[in-house]
């Protein structure tokens, strides 16, 4: 059994999807960011770092949602969800889940928090429209990857086509949502049918509407 310490549409959706899709069996714990719980003495002493999520399984703890994701993948290998070791796709794949783990989700937390980034006074508006600009360029790399493709890597799901749509759904308010891209678009709209990603929603109260707007007007 694996326990995932989770808050809706916080980084712990990727691993949250990830368990459903696989289909073994799992326990959700809420940790109330709104009353800073992720700092609690109790849940520090699981992830010190005081973020969230954080994944419990037998004896293993593991934090940082691309880190869950592969010790799942590992974990269950049945799945199909990573390409083999002896697969030349097994690199691609590892390029594109630590660019959007490590380059893409940096960049968005820079957007979100601009004050945690500056100890200027009245500079944040200027810092978030600097990075909207860069993570829009980003966003049009991965347009590009897509284009004629069904998923990120291959032609079956893993991890990063999950990732990059909970990146993407962070960044629907951008003057150019990746919605509107030509070939993210319809990528992400075909990640939103998926039955693991509408039982997560479903559970975490998040709406997939947009997605279904958005294959109307095409």
């Amino acid at each position: 059994m694996y326990k995932l310490y989770y808050y809706p549409r916080n980084a712990s959706w990727v691993p949250h999807i990830f368990l459903e899709e696989m289909g073994v069996d799992y326990e959700l714990v809420l940790v109330d960011r709104k009353s800073k719980a992720q700092k609690s003495a109790e849940y520090m002493r699981l992830n010190p770092a005081g973020r969230i999520p954080t994944l419990v399984h037998k004896d293993v703890v593991v934090f940082e949602s691309a880190a869950i994701c592969l010790y799942l993948c590992e974990q269950n290998p049945q799945a199909g969800l990573i390409p083999d070791v002896t697969d030349p796709l097994r690199a691609k794949f590892y390029q594109w889940l630590f660019y959007l783990n490590a380059s893409l989700q940096p960049e968005l937390m820079l957007y979100f928090y601009p004050a945690e980034h500056t100890t200027v006074l009245n500079c944040t508006a200027a810092i978030a429209e600097a990075q909207e600009s860069r993570i829009t360029e980003m966003f049009s790399l991965l347009n590009a990857e897509l284009e004629g493709k069904t998923f990120l890597v291959g032609d079956y799901m893993t991890v990063c086509d999950y990732y990059l749509f909970m990146l993407s759904h962070w960044a629907s308010d951008f003057k150019k949502p990746p919605l509107s891209f030509p070939s993210l678009g319809p990528y992400l709209c075909q990640l939103a049918k998926r039955q693991a990603m509408i039982n997560v929603c479903e559970a975490e109260g998040t709406s997939l509407a947009m997605y279904d707007s958005a294959v109307q007007k095409t």
